[in-house]
């Protein structure tokens, strides 16, 4: 992850995305260019939004995501893969493109599982955000009510990717790092990732 990558707040429109992410990595897969799968997202309204411009804005943010992975195994295996397994490459993906996501899942939750202390509440979410506003104008520049969805996307998407039971789990669970993804973040440099997914070897 480059540091110098802005902090952006489009996470409170473009969320975990897992169908969405599924419906076009098997787009990508098939070996249609960015603008086909675009196109046949929206045309075929693949994601079953209301209105056409939100399908086309989300198609390209899932293809943009996807891009982020560079490996084209890891976009055949969202495609591909069993629900868990997938989950686990998009969870990946999402922070390849969002910093604030990447240094959430590296900063708390590694060091968590580094430390071997799994307890999670509104207090973790709380003082990474108080961090973030002291170190970045731009975070400190957001809104309450945007810092407030954000901690929510980012619980809901622990929960999606089996970290927590629940929004309200107090505890989070002992992960599984796939080997598919595992060799990924190796080969792409990455292992500074690796405690994020409860891997430490």
């Amino acid at each position: 992850m480059d540091h110098s990558y802005p902090y952006n707040a489009s996470l409170t429109r473009e969320a975990f995305l897992f169908y969405e992410m599924r419906c076009t990595a098997r787009l990508m897969s098939e070996g249609l260019d960015y603008k086909a799968v675009v196109k046949k997202i929206v045309e075929e309204n693949l994601f079953q939004y209301p209105t056409e411009k939100m399908i086309g804005r989300m198609a390209k943010g899932c293809v943009k995501r996807l891009h982020t992975l560079v490996d084209k195994d890891l976009v055949r295996a969202i495609a591909t893969q069993p629900a868990d397994v997938s989950k686990q490459i998009c969870l990946y993906a999402m922070m390849k493109q969002s910093r604030l996501i990447w240094e959430f899942m590296v900063t708390v939750i590694g060091e968590k599982y580094r430390s071997r202390d799994i307890t999670f509440g509104k207090i973790d979410l709380n003082v990474f955000f108080l961090r973030l506003q002291e170190q970045s104008d731009t975070v400190a520049s957001w809104s309450d009510a945007t810092i407030t969805k954000l901690k929510q996307i980012i619980v809901k998407v622990l929960v999606e990717t089996e970290y927590l039971n629940s929004t309200k789990a107090k505890y989070l669970n002992p992960v599984w790092l796939y080997p598919v993804l595992e060799n990924a973040i190796k080969n792409n440099g990455d292992t500074v990732v690796l405690p994020a997914f409860n891997c430490f070897s």
